[in-house]
């Protein structure tokens, strides 16, 4: 997950869990059935029209409202490489982390990339590159902690690869 490249798609403030995922939708954790309905209250066609590596580019707070991980596991199962947003909902932000989704926090990104840029995420830098503007921001640095949570797919897949590691050596 070094270099990430792909159409953004913008979304204003305070993008809450139910704009996200609505509760109408969570009688189901099927990944591919939560994509199906991803952000369908903010932009009803989004799931049809996003593709493998797009981002979503959000203005602050993205994720408040209520704890459910439904939220980043259907972003993520959508197809979407990673969310730019200048604060996250904590809870939101530790859920993503939770389920893999690479999540990014920059304001200067978040307020000048346009819907429908041309985005280039390096992972490995902290950099976020506009394409289409040919602008270049940086994004906070993600803790190492939480770069292997990603690295493994997230939290199960963590400690799944870690006791599945300390059972050979017994």
């Amino acid at each position: 997950m070094n270099i990430i490249q792909g159409k953004a798609w913008k979304f204003g403030d305070d993008i809450d869990t139910d704009a996200i995922i609505p509760a109408r939708y969570l009688n189901t954790s099927d990944p591919a059935e939560l994509a199906k309905h991803c952000m369908e209250d903010a932009d009803s066609g989004f799931a049809a029209k996003v593709r493998v590596g797009d981002i979503i580019v959000a203005g602050k707070n993205f994720g408040c409202g209520s704890s459910r991980e439904h939220a980043p596991i259907a972003i993520k199962a959508a197809g979407v490489a990673c969310v730019i947003a200048p604060t996250f909902a904590r809870i939101f932000y530790r859920n993503a982390f939770n389920t893999g989704l690479l999540i990014l926090e920059s304001a200067e990104a978040a307020a000048a990339i346009e819907d429908g840029h041309e985005v280039a995420i390096n992972c490995a830098a902290g950099t976020i590159d506009d394409l289409t503007s040919g602008q270049q921001y940086k994004a906070q640095a993600i803790p190492e902690f939480m770069q292997k949570l990603l690295n493994d797919g997230g939290l199960m897949e963590y400690w799944r690869k870690r006791l599945e590691k300390a059972s050979e050596t017994i």
